[in-house]
Parts: structure tokens; C-alpha cells; sequence
């Protein structure tokens, strides 16, 4: 009898790991059904979400240990208590840990953060690079953990991104599966880092995947619900920030004021991006010129950090305590100035050195020092008509991320869920769409666009602009076996109308314009000296095919 039992167990198992093996099998040749996919979906959201809830508490090890500070709330008041040779070392110290891996593990010395994340969504069917986001995650703990004035959503959003680039791969993923697996792992990584699930979820649409298809919509959701029970189970269900009292606008005649913070703060979030990039810019140029190693670049940002922290000791890390001291009014208006002031030459220190970290928690708390000196101004002003100065604080916060980020939608949420105050949504919507307005026309749309668009990779303007990069000329060009005429086309290579077949569609459609011909060679240019070698042609119907196909599937997938 318990042989008969066993045998049959036996065979129940071989049954089921057969049946394993074909739904296995059956998924990567054709993809996951919608019941798979949201299953996947909830096991990438709780892996980001322990992977954000991880990457906090290594930046937390790092400020401890290296500080001496027990609660990492509150590093900057520690900071000074501290002799200023240790202030000055630990950032110094970090910079070239930072710079050796970097230099050792990356191409170019660049750390990989959110605007890889939307590139890779956009242009890499949902994938990222692995090697280099490795090190770049490591590098940017590192940055936070010794001192560099950026923040934490983005490190971990890409490392999430490579969570997600993994399963695909595993899967064999087609791009809109690769791209909704993408979302679902930046929306869980927002949402563990700041206990917002809501905004995680609209953050991943609106600012990555840059669409709100309603097929993405639920698996999104479901991450996002994943990686905020991941940080409430750690952190417990608690705002990020405290604010006292209430900040409830007190009279209608108040709005015009957040109107023109709206503007004001437009013009400094777009200041806090020109100087990130005029810096990254000066620090390349001095290290061309002096002929410096990758890895001494982050060094010397360090060691500018640290002499900078000595006496303004409020930039080192995220900056969440002066965040906090503004949303609650215990700055005067001198100090929150120079503090906005000190803090956008800190970041762009940092960024500009290659150091590591987000933009994010930086805006945050510029924007709350710039609301707070507005608010201050404005309620001396016009005591009668006024409400809370702290309140100037919280919208202000909300308009520089928003400004930055390019996104007014999540950040308005992430800001009423990291302050759990949702009855102040009139003063700080109106100061966010102000500022986006302001700052989408001054930059490419958004802080991330714009590092895209230095890089010469064109997203901010839609599909229709970077599509014709996708494809390769070689791979849309007919073959000179297939009946092209081979004179007509060394004549034109005479007269230099030809493409590179490494070239993409970018490169080739304004020539097409230019000459007004029917095809254009396409050549391999072997070398410097070398006569050029023919493949083929590319035809201008072709070129229009393969784009219209590509924009008809682009917008399927945005209206499904």
C-alpha cells in the first residue's frame, strides 16, 4: 500500500514539473498571459522594493559608521559637533572610492541614474545596462553614505530597472512586455523609498514610460501596493515629514501669491539644472585640458564638498532635517536663502563630479527653502490676507521637483503623501503647474530630458522625433543582390551622397530631403584612407515604411 502511494506521489510530481516545464516553456515563446504577467508583475515590485529599502539602509551603515552619528535624521546637527579636518576627509574619501569604480567598471566615468531608466524604456525595449548600473548603484551609496549632496530615488530606480531588465531577459520579453515590466519596477522602487504608493505608480508612467496605457496601469498598481508594504513592514506607516499644526489656506485672495511662487520657483529649479550642467561642463573642459583620470574627478568634488560642508554643514547627504526645519518654519528668511543658495552650488558639485545620487531629494529641499523665504516675504507683506508661511514651504517644495522632475502630476501626489497633508491641494497645484509651465520651456522639458538631449538622444520631443534612431540603415536597406543599380550608385559616392550602413535613419532621412533622390548608397566606411566599400541602397519608401510602422505601433501601445 505505501508503495502504491509513493509510486503514485512519484508520479504526480514527474506530472506537475512536466507541466511546469510546457508553461515555462510556452511563456518565453510567447509571453506571459495577463495572469502570469500581474504575478510577475507583484514579485518585481517586491524585489525593488526590498532593494530600495536595502539601498536606505547601506547609505544609513555608511553615515553611521563613518559619522558616528546614530540618528542619520538628524547628520547635519551632528556634522556640527565634528572636527572640520573629518568634515573635509569623509566626502574627499568617498570621491575616490566613487572615481575608482567608476573608472574600473564604467565606459565613460558617468553613473547611471533615471535618464538611462527613460532611455532604456524608450529606445532599449525596456533594458538597461547591467555592469555599469551596478557600479553606479554602489557608487551613489557611497556618495549619500560620505557626504555628496544628491538623494536616493535615483539609484534606486535604476537599480529596479535592472531588476526588471533581468526578468525580461529571462523571459524573452517583447518591448511593450519589457517596458510595463520597467514601470512595475521604477513604480515599486518610489514607492518604498517614500512610502507613496500613488505616486510611485504615476511616477513610473508619467515621468519613465512617459504614457498612461491602461493595459500598464494594473500591473503598475500592484508593484507600486508591493513595494510600499515592503517599507511600511520596515519603517512603519509614517509621513517622511511633520508638519505642525494646520497649513490650510486661509483665504482665496492668498492663490494670486502662489501663482507667482509658481514662477519664482520655475526660475530656480531651472537655475538648479543649468548650473548642475554648466558645472559637468567646466569640470570636463579642466579635465580635458589638465589631462586628469577619470577617477581624480570625483575625488576633487569631494574635497570642494567637504571644504563647502565645514561651514554649511546642512548639505551633506539627502538633507531631509533642513527639508523638515523649513516645511515647519524654524528657519529665518536669511537662512533659508543662503541655505537654496549653498545647496544648488552643492549639488551641482556633486553631479558635475560624476559623484553619484538623484536629483530628487535635492529639489525637495530647495524647494522648501525657496517657499519659506517667499512665504516669509509675502506674509510681512500682507499679514491681513495671509495664512501659514510654512505652507509657502510645502508648495514651494512641490513646484521645484515638479520643475525639475517634468512631471507635475506625481510629484503634487508625492508631496501630500511624504507630508500626509492632502488639504492644501489648491496652493500647491497652482504653484506646480506655474513652475512646469515656466521650466518646460527654459530646459527640454525636464531635468532628465535635457541629459538626454547633451547625450544627442532626442526624446524630449516625442516619438516621431526619435523613432528613425532605432533602426540601423543596414537593416532597412535593400542588398546589392537584390537589383540595385551599382552605377547610378558609385556616381552618387563621387558626388558624396551616401550613408554609413552603421548609420540609423536619423542620419539618413535629411539627406533624402536635401537631394530629393529616389535611394541613397549605403557604404562601409572601413577606415580613414580607405575607399568606401558598397552595401547596398536604402530607398526613401523604405525609410517612410519602417518609421510609420514603428509610429503605428508606438501609438497602439500608448492607447491600449
Amino acid at each position: 500500500m505505501l508503495r502504491t502511494l509513493l509510486a503514485s506521489f512519484g508520479a504526480l510530481l514527474l506530472d506537475m514539473k512536466d507541466s511546469l516545464g510546457r508553461g515555462w516553456s510556452h511563456m518565453r515563446r510567447r509571453g506571459p498571459s495577463q495572469i502570469q504577467f500581474w504575478f510577475i508583475a507583484l514579485m518585481i515590485g517586491i524585489a525593488a522594493g526590498l532593494a530600495a529599502v536595502l539601498f536606505r539602509f547601506g547609505v544609513s551603515f555608511l553615515q553611521q559608521t563613518l559619522y558616528g552619528v546614530e540618528d542619520v535624521t538628524k547628520l547635519h546637527s551632528f556634522a556640527e559637533s565634528l572636527p572640520w579636518y573629518w568634515v573635509l576627509i569623509i566626502p574627499m574619501m568617498g570621491g575616490v572610492a566613487v572615481g575608482i569604480i567608476l573608472h574600473h567598471f564604467t565606459p565613460d566615468g558617468r553613473v547611471r541614474s533615471v535618464s538611462d531608466v527613460i532611455e532604456g524604456a524608450a529606445l532599449n525595449e525596456g533594458r538597461v545596462e547591467k555592469k555599469a548600473g551596478i557600479a553606479s548603484a554602489l557608487s551613489s551609496m557611497i556618495t549619500l553614505g560620505t557626504g555628496g549632496s544628491t538623494g536616493r530615488e535615483g539609484p534606486v530606480v535604476h537599480i529596479a530597472a535592472m531588476i526588471s531588465s533581468w526578468v525580461s531577459n529571462v523571459i524573452r520579453a517583447d518591448g511593450i512586455t519589457g517596458r510595463d515590466l520597467l514601470g512595475c519596477a521604477v513604480a515599486a522602487a518610489v514607492s518604498a523609498s517614500f512610502n507613496a504608493p500613488i505616486a510611485g505608480a504615476l511616477f513610473a508612467l508619467e515621468v519613465v514610460l512617459r504614457h498612461f496605457a491602461v493595459h500598464a496601469f494594473a500591473p503598475i498598481v500592484i508593484a507600486s501596493v508591493a513595494g510600499t508594504v515592503i517599507n511600511r513592514l520596515v519603517f512603519g506607516d509614517t509621513a517622511e515629514f511633520a508638519l505642525p499644526g494646520t497649513t490650510a489656506l486661509e483665504f482665496y485672495a492668498e492663490l494670486p501669491a502662489y501663482l507667482i511662487l509658481g514662477l519664482v520657483c520655475g526660475l530656480v529649479a531651472v537655475t538648479l539644472m543649468r548650473c548642475v550642467f554648466w558645472a559637468d561642463d567646466l569640470e570636463t573642459r579642466l579635465q580635458t585640458r589638465l589631462g586628469l583620470p577619470y577617477w581624480l574627478r570625483p575625488a576633487l568634488a569631494g574635497a570642494l564638498l567637504g571644504l563647502l560642508a565645514i561651514w554649511f554643514p546642512h548639505i551633506i547627504g539627502v538633507g531631509y532635517e533642513t527639508t523638515s526645519a523649513a516645511l515647519t518654519g524654524k528657519l529665518l528668511l536669511h537662512e533659508a536663502i543662503v541655505f537654496a543658495m549653498i545647496k544648488v552650488a552643492a549639488v551641482a558639485i556633486t553631479m558635475g563630479g560624476r559623484m553619484g545620487g538623484g536629483i530628487f531629494s535635492p529639489s525637495l529641499m530647495i524647494g522648501a527653502l525657496t517657499g519659506l523665504a517667499f512665504g516669509l516675504i509675502a506674509t510681512s507683506v500682507f499679514p491681513e490676507i495671509s495664512g501659514s508661511h510654512t505652507l509657502y514651504a510645502l508648495a514651494g517644495m512641490g513646484a521645484v521637483a515638479a520643475a525639475v522632475l517634468g512631471a507635475p502630476i506625481s510629484t503634487t501626489l508625492i508631496v501630500f503623501e511624504l507630508t500626509g497633508d492632502w488639504q492644501t491641494g489648491l496652493a500647491v497645484m497652482v504653484s506646480v503647474s506655474l513652475s512646469t509651465a515656466l521650466a518646460s520651456r527654459l530646459v527640454d522639458r525636464s531635468f532628465f530630458l535635457t541629459q538626454l538631449e547633451r547625450r544627442n538622444i532626442h526624446l524630449a520631443a516625442g516619438p516621431q522625433a526619435y523613432l528613425l534612431a532605432m533602426f540601423r540603415v543596414a537593416g532597412v536597406m535593400r542588398k546589392t543582390e537584390e537589383g540595385i543599380d551599382e552605377d547610378a550608385c558609385w556616381e552618387m559616392i563621387a558626388e558624396g551622397v551616401y550613408v554609413d550602413g552603421n548609420a540609423t535613419l536619423e542620419a539618413a532621412m535629411p539627406i533624402f530631403d536635401k537631394s530629393s533622390v529616389v535611394f541613397i548608397p549605403v557604404v562601409n566606411l572601413s577606415g580613414e584612407g580607405q575607399a568606401p566599400e558598397l552595401w547596398g541602397a536604402l530607398y526613401h519608401v523604405d525609410a517612410l515604411k519602417a518609421y510609420n510602422r514603428a509610429l503605428a505601433a508606438t501609438a497602439a501601445e500608448e492607447h491600449s
